[in-house]
């Protein structure tokens, strides 16, 4: 069984986001980015299936600027067995995504496709679904438990009410969750032997997609400040607060 595990570039989780004076975007200049944490989750859960003999090859994708290479190669340093590079600068839509990924798997022909439910910078949660519609594959998304069965795959993921189980039949599109797993500790030797896998590189003309957004940034601001609360005495004040303060009431 062949996994293709999409993985995606972000700006660090504990870095805080700057936005450019013109609020034309986000500040990108020398800031850490790394690889998106729910891509790191489904890139450990393929290489887990690989470890338990249920998958046979992990193959890692990325879709961005040369530097995607990084967080190639670290998934590499993980575990997985490949990488693939399609080449793209500029912004892309969550569809734009999908329809790149959706070429790739139809070219890696692979039984289980992962990817993170959502990026922690747009944080839209649509690439797993649309890459989904797009192939015509069964989906699960939100994924606290992954199992191969004979048929396909069950999974299990956290709905408003609990937990739901999906059975999934063929080749699947699974969104992983933070409750899957704790991503494993990239060690140095693991870092070197990374540098000699293979990564080959694509561009969506190769593909044939044409990576143009359909969404227009217009401008980005920092959320705005909240004032300090403040004590009352009594209800009365309560009450006197809510009206004539924050005029709630």
């Amino acid at each position: 069984m062949k996994v293709l595990v999409a993985v995606k570039r972000v700006i660090d989780y504990s870095v805080k986001v700057r936005i450019k004076p013109d609020q034309s975007d986000v500040d990108l200049a020398n800031v850490k980015m790394s690889m998106n944490p729910f891509c790191e989750i489904a890139v450990e859960e393929a290489i887990r299936l690989k470890e338990r003999g249920e998958a046979s090859e992990v193959v890692v994708v990325s879709i961005g600027p040369k530097a995607c290479q990084d967080q190639i190669r670290s998934a590499l340093a993980m575990g997985a067995d490949r990488g693939i590079w399609v080449e793209h600068d500029g912004p892309a839509g969550g569809l734009a995504v999908a329809k790149g990924l959706a070429a790739v798997a139809r070219e890696e022909s692979p039984q289980l496709v992962m990817l993170g439910k959502q990026s922690i910078d747009s944080d839209n949660n649509q690439t797993g679904q649309m890459l989904s519609a797009l192939l015509g594959w069964p989906q699960a998304t939100f994924a606290s438990a992954v199992r191969k069965t004979d048929a396909g795959f069950e999974v299990t993921r956290e709905i408003d009410g609990g937990l739901e189980t999906l059975a999934l039949t063929g080749p699947s599109v699974v969104t992983t969750d933070l409750r899957l797993n704790e991503p494993r500790f990239i060690k140095l030797p693991d870092i070197m032997k990374a540098k000699r896998k293979p990564m080959a590189s694509q561009t969506p003309e190769a593909l044939g997609v044409a990576m143009t957004s359909g969404v227009t940034l217009e401008r980005v601001e920092t959320p705005t400040e909240r004032s300090g609360g403040i004590r009352v005495d009594s209800v009365d004040a309560l009450i006197h607060a809510l009206k004539h303060d924050a005029q709630v009431l």
